[in-house]
């Protein structure tokens, strides 16, 4: 048992894609055509992830010439290159199958937009604390200006 566990650890990937579900995203997957190698993207609607450890697996949708296409890639495979996310997707469900009889409009998802608040806030402590650790070198110039 405790070899299988060594076999697995031993394929998975150490630092995994942060992705979900609903989120539109590129795969750059290698393929091997002989002796030549190349990557090819397919970019798409993540719409179901499953299973867990090195068989996990993620599905992407994408139209193709007004045909849906769905391609299922192993998570943890050697050959997927990197995903890249284009953008955030906003759902509520774990398993997106109901976009399958979308079309047009009804097949969009919202996008998962992140408060710029949040960003402001960050960047105007970070301002804050830097400007209150050269505060007292500038006081005391000062001080020593007056005197």
């Amino acid at each position: 048992m405790n070899e299988i566990k060594a076999i697995e650890a031993a394929q998975m990937k150490s630092a995994p894609d942060k992705f979900k579900v609903g989120d539109t995203v590129k795969v750059h997957f290698k393929i091997i055509e002989g002796k030549n190698e190349r990557v090819q993207i397919y970019e798409g609607l993540v719409i179901a992830m499953k299973n867990s450890r090195v068989g996990k697996t993620f599905t992407v949708r994408k139209n193709s010439y007004g045909v849906g296409v769905e391609r299922i890639f192993p998570f943890h495979s050697p050959r997927i290159v990197k995903v890249e996310v284009v953008r955030p997707g906003k759902v509520r469900r774990a398993k997106l199958y109901y976009i399958r009889e979308k079309i047009g409009k009804g097949a969009k998802i919202k996008e998962l937009i992140i408060k710029k608040n949040a960003k402001a806030v960050h960047s105007q402590v970070a301002h804050n604390q830097a400007a209150n650790s050269q505060a007292p070198a500038a006081e005391q110039k000062a001080t020593a200006a007056q005197n």
